[in-house]
C-alpha cells in the first residue's frame, strides 16, 4: 500500500510537470517541428565585415512527421530574404513564401510552400547589421589592433538572427558549412575545425546533432596552441601563451568526467578567447567553447569556468533542456558536474569554497527576484524573454538539488544513475516530465524509502529553497570570518590581516561579506593596505568596484569606468550599473561611462544596460 501511494503521488507531481510542459510546447519558436523537423542543415556565407553581414545560403534538410503537411515555419529575425526554392536531389524550384509580422521579442515567422514530394529548402539570405546574435568590432576593440573580429552568442534564441531555421531546443541537427573570410582572418566554427589556414575559404562538419542554440561563429586574426592531443586553444596572438597555460588543466578535467560520467562524445574540445566584450563567462558551443578573456587571472583561480563548460559536454549538448522553462535541466545539472570536476583537479577545499559563493549568490537572488514563481526549478516563461529564466536559480538551486539526491542515495548509487542517464537521452532533448521519469524509473524505484515524493516536490516546484536543503560550508572560511570581524570590530588593524596566501575565493568571501554600508573611510583602509582599487582579477575587482559604489569610495571611480569600459561580461558590469542607478550621482556617472562604452558592448548587454540606465 505505501508503495502504490508513492507512486501515486509521483503521478501526480509528473502529470503536473507534463502539463505544464504540454500548455507550453515552445512559447519561443514559430516552427512546428511535430508536422516536419529540420534533420541537417548546409550554410555557405561570405563574411563582410564593411557591411557587418554575414551573405550567403542555407539548405535545410527535413523529415516530414505528417505526409499532408504543406508549409514549413522558421524562426527569424532581422535578417533579408533574397529568394527562397524548394526541391529534392540538387533540383530547385522558386518556392512561395512569406515573412509575417514581427512578434514582441521572437522577430518573424518565415513561411515556405512545400510541395509534399520535397525534402528540402534552399533560402537565399543576408544578416543585418543589429543582428542580435552577432557581434562585430573594430580592431580597436581586439588585442592586436590590426583586423576586425566578428563571433556569435546564439543562446538563447539569437541564432535566428543570423540563420532562419527552426530556432528551439526541442529540434536537433547536424550540420555543414562553407566560411569565406577577407585575408588575414580566420573563421572557427562549433564543428569539426582544422587548425590550419584555408586561404580564406573555411570548411566545417558537425556530425552530431545539436540545437541551434548551440551553433557559433567566429572570425578573426586567430591562432592555435594545442594543450593536448585532443585539446587546443584558439586566440588572438598576444593572448594564446597566457591562456593555453591558464587552461593547461583541460585534458586532466575530460578525463576525470569521462571516469565518472562516460565518454567524451564530441571528438576533441577546444577554447576559442574571445575579446572582453564577450557578453558571458562562456559559452558551451560543441567541440569550441567560446571563453570570456576575464577569466584568464595567471594563476588558475577562475577556471571552475572551464570544468563548467566542458561539463555541458554531457549535460546541455548530450542531453538538452526542451524548452528554456527547463533550463536548470543544462545548468543545474552542469554546475553539478563542475563542482565534481573541480574538487578532482583542485581538490575537496577549493571546491568546498566554490560551492559556499554559489549558495550566497543563489540566496542573495531568491531575496531580490521580483517574480517568486522565478525560484523554483521549471518556471513558466510564457509570453516572457527565455533570457528570463536566466539567474543562479536553474544553476545553483538545480546544483544543490543533485546534490541533495547524492547525499541520500550515495554517489556511488547516484554516479550509476547519472552516468546512466546521460547514456539513455544521449542527443535528445528533455523535460522536466521526462527527468522525473528517469529519476523514478531508474534511481527512485530501485532504492524504495529512500526520498519522498513531498521533498521532490519542494524542489521541482517549490519556490525558493526547500527547509530540509544542504547549507555548505568550508572550514577554509573560518578564519576569513575571524580576521573581518577582528577588524570590524576595530580589535585588528587591516595590515595586519594576514592575506598573503589567500586564493581568489577566500577575497571574495572576505568582500563579499563585508556590510555594504561599511563607508568610505573602512574602505580606503582596506585600498591602503591590499591595493583594491587596482586589483588585476576581475572577479575580486568586481567585488570591490561594487563596495565602491554603494559607499561612494571616490578614489575607486577612475577604475570603476576603465573597468565598465574594458570589459563587457554582463555578470560583472550588470550589477555595477545596478547599484549606480540608486543615488543621483551614480545615475550621473552611469549615463555619462555608458554612452562610451556601449558601442563595445555585445547586443545581448546593451539590451539589457539599456532599460538599467536609461528607464
Amino acid at each position: 500500500m505505501r508503495i502504490q501511494i508513492r507512486l501515486s503521488a509521483f503521478l501526480i507531481l509528473m502529470l503536473t510537470a507534463l502539463a505544464m510542459h504540454a500548455e507550453q510546447q515552445d512559447p519561443h519558436s514559430f516552427s512546428q517541428p511535430e508536422l516536419m523537423v529540420v534533420s541537417h542543415l548546409a550554410l555557405d556565407l561570405d563574411v563582410d565585415f564593411e557591411q557587418k553581414a554575414l551573405k550567403g545560403s542555407v539548405v535545410l534538410t527535413l523529415q516530414r512527421h505528417d505526409p499532408t503537411a504543406d508549409t514549413l515555419v522558421l524562426d527569424t529575425r532581422d535578417l533579408n530574404i533574397h529568394a527562397v526554392e524548394t526541391g529534392m536531389d540538387g533540383q530547385w524550384k522558386e518556392a512561395e513564401y512569406e515573412l509575417g509580422q514581427p512578434a514582441q521579442g521572437l522577430g518573424r515567422p518565415l513561411s515556405i510552400k512545400m510541395p509534399v514530394d520535397t525534402t528540402q529548402v534552399k533560402i537565399r539570405y543576408s544578416s543585418q547589421p543589429q543582428a542580435s546574435g552577432l557581434q562585430w568590432l573594430a580592431p580597436a576593440q581586439t588585442a592586436g589592433k590590426k583586423y576586425p573580429f566578428l563571433f556569435s552568442q546564439s543562446q538563447a534564441i539569437h541564432a535566428r538572427s543570423w540563420v532562419p531555421l527552426q530556432d528551439t531546443p526541442r529540434v536537433r541537427f547536424t550540420y555543414e558549412a562553407v566560411v569565406r573570410t577577407p585575408a588575414g582572418l580566420k573563421a572557427v566554427m562549433s564543428a569539426e575545425n582544422d587548425p590550419q589556414d584555408q586561404d580564406g575559404n573555411y570548411q566545417f562538419r558537425m556530425p552530431q546533432p545539436i540545437p541551434s542554440y548551440l551553433m557559433a561563429i567566429a572570425v578573426g586574426e586567430l591562432r592555435f596552441q594545442a594543450m593536448s592531443e585532443r585539446t587546443a586553444v584558439y586566440a588572438e596572438p598576444s593572448v594564446l601563451a597566457a591562456a593555453a597555460a591558464e587552461f593547461e588543466d583541460t585534458e586532466a578535467m575530460m578525463v576525470a568526467t569521462e571516469k565518472r560520467f562516460g565518454p567524451y562524445q564530441w571528438g576533441r574540445y577546444d577554447l576559442l578567447i574571445l575579446p572582453p566584450s564577450f557578453p558571458f563567462g562562456g559559452m558551451e558551443n560543441p567541440r569550441l567553447s567560446f571563453i570570456t578573456p576575464t577569466v584568464i587571472a595567471g594563476d588558475k583561480s577562475l577556471v571552475s569556468l572551464i570544468a563548467h563548460e566542458l561539463a555541458h559536454s554531457w549535460s546541455g549538448n548530450l542531453v538538452t533542456n526542451a524548452s528554456w522553462s527547463d533550463l536548470w535541466l543544462n545548468e543545474g545539472f552542469t554546475t553539478y558536474l563542475e563542482d565534481r570536476i573541480v574538487e578532482d583537479i583542485y581538490g575537496e577545499r577549493r571546491a568546498a569554497m566554490e560551492g559556499v559563493l554559489g549558495y550566497q549568490s543563489l540566496v542573495n537572488d531568491i531575496e531580490t527576484i521580483a517574480l517568486a514563481a522565478d525560484t523554483r526549478l521549471a518556471v513558466n516563461l510564457s509570453g516572457r524573454d527565455p533570457d528570463d529564466a536566466f539567474s543562479s536559480v536553474p544553476y545553483e538551486k538545480g546544483r544543490w538539488f543533485l546534490t541533495w539526491l547524492e547525499q541520500c542515495f550515495g554517489q556511488q548509487r547516484f554516479d550509476a544513475w547519472l552516468k546512466g542517464y546521460f547514456q539513455r537521452h544521449a542527443f535528445r532533448s528533455i523535460d522536466t516530465h521526462g527527468f522525473l521519469m528517469d529519476l523514478r524509473e531508474h534511481l527512485l524505484e530501485p532504492n524504495p524509502g529512500v526520498v519522498s515524493i513531498q521533498q521532490i516536490r519542494m524542489w521541482i516546484e517549490g519556490e525558493g529553497l526547500p527547509e530540509d536543503h544542504l547549507v555548505p560550508k568550508s572550514s577554509a572560511f573560518e578564519p576569513i570570518d575571524t580576521a573581518r570581524n577582528g577588524w570590524l570590530a576595530d580589535e585588528l588593524e587591516a595590515a595586519d590581516i594576514d592575506t598573503d596566501q589567500w586564493s581568489t575565493q577566500e577575497w571574495l568571501y572576505f568582500l563579499n561579506n563585508l556590510p555594504t554600508d561599511i563607508g568610505a573611510g573602512r574602505l580606503a583602509e582596506l585600498d591602503k593596505a591590499f591595493e583594491l582599487t587596482a586589483a588585476g582579477n576581475n572577479e575580486i575587482a568586481h567585488s570591490w568596484l561594487k563596495l565602491a559604489i554603494q559607499n561612494q569610495y571616490q578614489p575607486a571611480f577612475q577604475r570603476l569606468e576603465q573597468y565598465l569600459v574594458g570589459i563587457g561580461r554582463r555578470k560583472l558590469i550588470v550589477p555595477l550599473y545596478e547599484e549606480l542607478m540608486k543615488s543621483e550621482s551614480g545615475t550621473a556617472f552611469a549615463r555619462r561611462v555608458y554612452d562610451q562604452a556601449r558601442p563595445g558592448y555585445h547586443p545581448q548587454a546593451q539590451s539589457g544596460i539599456d532599460v538599467i540606465v536609461n528607464g
